[in-house]
């Protein structure tokens, strides 16, 4: 076990120890990463996909727009996914208040185990992940699904019921398109997928970019601004 999993457990623990729910500290946002893993993510995009998103915790953008919040805090957890059934909670609930938060969990997520390998179960997903926030932070200013994937849904249910009830939930779906198999998929998702107050996708059009597209997500989402950029598409 790396030394970056030993800090992200301590910070997972500490929120644990404060009683989780009303009790722990209030939070600007509680934000689930969803992230595809099905057939489709090669062990290279898998890899891909994990080096993004750590170094997007280890950016200073992303730390300045925490700190920039009300409360200067957030609460984030890594969801893996594929089919209809295979949906786990890879890293729990962690409160990220300063460099040192972010960065170690920006370093769990590159150190995770894979999950899954099959169906692509964007609704699956969502259901799941909307289940989640039960366990969060009651008192999140804001509460967000962030579903990146490279292809469209073909298993589980219709991926728009799902959307419809996480919606009526009160929650925000925003998502990364990524374009390597699907060159509409960024249509696809903004007609299909994203939903609620401020949501938004941004797109990936291959390896090159990712890691920029992974950081513009997350910065707008901490700082709750909808991407004014051709990479961004206002849900509804």
């Amino acid at each position: 076990m790396g030394r970056w999993y030993l800090a992200l457990a301590a910070s997972v623990v500490g929120f644990a120890a404060s009683g989780g729910g009303a009790s722990a500290r209030s939070v600007d946002l509680a934000l689930v990463l969803a992230v595809d893993v099905s057939g489709s993510v090669s062990s290279e995009r898998f890899e891909l996909q994990r080096r993004g998103y750590a170094k997007a915790f280890a950016n200073p953008e992303v730390v300045d727009a925490i700190a920039a919040g009300h409360n200067h805090a957030i609460l984030v957890t890594l969801v893996e996914w594929s089919g209809a059934d295979h949906q786990q909670q890879t890293i729990g609930w962690t409160l990220i208040d300063g460099p040192e938060a972010a960065a170690a969990f920006g370093s769990a997520v590159a150190e995770a185990p894979r999950a899954f390998a099959d169906w692509t179960s964007i609704s699956g997903a969502i259901d799941y992940a909307a289940k989640l926030f039960a366990s969060a932070d009651p008192e999140a200013a804001r509460k967000i699904i962030d579903v990146s994937g490279d292809g469209i849904n073909n298993s589980g249910r219709d991926v728009a019921a799902a959307r419809a009830d996480a919606l009526r939930a009160g929650l925000t779906i925003n998502g990364l398109a990524i374009l390597w198999d699907y060159p509409a998929l960024d249509v696809y998702y903004r007609d299909k997928v994203i939903g609620g107050p401020g949501a938004f996708a941004v797109v990936a059009h291959d390896v090159s970019d990712f890691g920029a597209a992974v950081l513009d997500k997350l910065v707008r989402e901490i700082a709750g601004a909808v991407p004014a950029s051709t990479g961004g598409y206002a849900g509804r």
